[in-house]
């Protein structure tokens, strides 16, 4: 009941990214399943205009709407009925932002373990990470040719 409380308190974008984040992670859940990853992430890349920001709208304010998109996916993601993981939430996050012509960067890294090889996912604005706790993304190498902005990806 509370978290129903909570989202009401929110304004009507914060809602309405909420509730894109809540319809795209099960979406991207099911796709990367069935899908794979480059298919998926190229319906998704499809699936946004290219639109880019006007020039006069400032960098400390794309900064900031991508910051509180990024809050509201990850707000999302914690109240869905299953959990996700931080390539589904990356991906959503990414082509959230894409829609709304902000130029992010989905990133991949992968690190080896003592002997158990882990990758992890996050999305960058202009070099800053905008999803994720901490700095988890610091002990992983990006993978170089992964990283998709507004563009085409790059190899």
């Amino acid at each position: 009941m509370e978290t129903w409380r909570s989202f009401w308190r929110l304004s009507g974008f914060e809602r309405g990214i909420a509730l894109e984040a809540a319809a795209c992670l099960p979406a991207t859940w099911v796709g990367l399943r069935i899908a794979g990853f480059r298919r998926w992430k190229g319906l998704l890349g499809w699936l946004a205009p290219r639109v880019v920001r006007d020039a006069a709208t400032s960098s400390a304010s794309l900064e900031e709407t991508a910051r509180q998109i990024a809050r509201m996916e990850e707000a999302a993601a914690r109240n869905l009925f299953f959990g996700t993981n931080c390539l589904e939430q990356s991906l959503v996050l990414w082509w959230l932002l894409r829609i709304r012509g902000i130029a992010a960067e989905l990133k991949i890294g992968a690190r080896k373990d003592l002997n158990r090889f882990e990758a992890h996912a996050w999305v960058e604005f202009h070099g800053a990470i905008l999803n994720g706790l901490g700095e988890e993304h610091l002990h992983f190498s990006p993978f170089e040719g992964q990283t998709t902005s507004m563009g085409t990806e790059t190899h």
